[in-house]
Formats: C-alpha cells, structure tokens, sequence
C-alpha cells in the first residue's frame, strides 16, 4: 500500500516543474522581448544619427554657400577685399568640413583631440562651465 504522503509528494513535485517550466518561458519571453525592444532603440538612434549627420551636412552647404556669394559679391581689393576673403575663405572651409563630416565626424574629431590633449580639455570645460553657471546665475 501506498504511503499517503506520497502521492502529496508526487503532486508538489508536478506543481514545482510546472512552475519551473512557466518561469523558464516568462524568462524566454523577456529576454526576446528585451531585444525586440532593444533592436528597435538602436534603430531609432541610427536613424536619428543620421538625421542629425543630414541636417549637419545640410548646414555645411549653406554656410558654403555663404562663403561663396561673400567671395563673389564683396570687394576684391584693398584691406577691406582682404578681409572679406579672409572671412569669405574661413565660411567655404567651415561649410566644406560640416558637408563632408557631419555630426558624427565631428564627435569624432573632438573625441581625438580631447584624448591627445585632456589636460586643456578639462580647463576649457571648467572654464566654459564657469562662464555658463555665471550667466545663468546672473539672470
């Protein structure tokens, strides 16, 4: 004859491995949920990188363009043609390299020049962090 403990037994060992299976699937759940939901942010940052690199580019072209007409309609002798190339020159680079670089290659150049260089870095950040608490705690 059977103990009667042990079908109590049987029984609560069916309800824990039923257990353990429903959680084993509410964790498989999760985790496909996780990167379903992980995929679509990294989606939604390519894409909105590449707005901002758009929009950038967009920029540089028209501050190039700017550069241009400066150079085209301004004055072309004398030291005020001189400054007017020089300004004309300065706008047709900064406009070339935003075009061309966009937002990210331009994080990519600060990135570099703030690991050659930390040390002034860290000052102008100071610096400019001071300047930006002064103004905002002078208003």
């Amino acid at each position: 004859m059977a103990h009667p403990t042990s079908g109590t037994k049987d029984v609560g060992r069916s309800f824990t491995e039923k257990a353990k299976d429903v959680a084993q699937q509410v964790g498989e759940k999760t985790k496909e949920a996780a990167s379903t939901v992980g995929d679509m942010v990294s989606s939604a940052t390519a894409t909105a990188g590449k707005t901002a690199d758009k929009w950038t580019s967009a920029t540089g072209s028209g501050i190039k363009n700017l550069g241009d007409t400066i150079e085209e309609k301004g004055p072309h002798g004398g030291a005020l043609g001189s400054a007017t190339h020089a300004v004309a020159s300065t706008l047709q680079e900064g406009g070339k390299y935003l075009e061309q670089e966009g937002l990210s290659g331009m994080m990519e150049d600060v990135s570099g020049v703030i690991r050659r260089n930390p040390m002034p870095a860290m000052l102008v950040a100071i610096g400019l962090g001071y300047l930006i608490g002064r103004t905002l705690g002078s208003s």
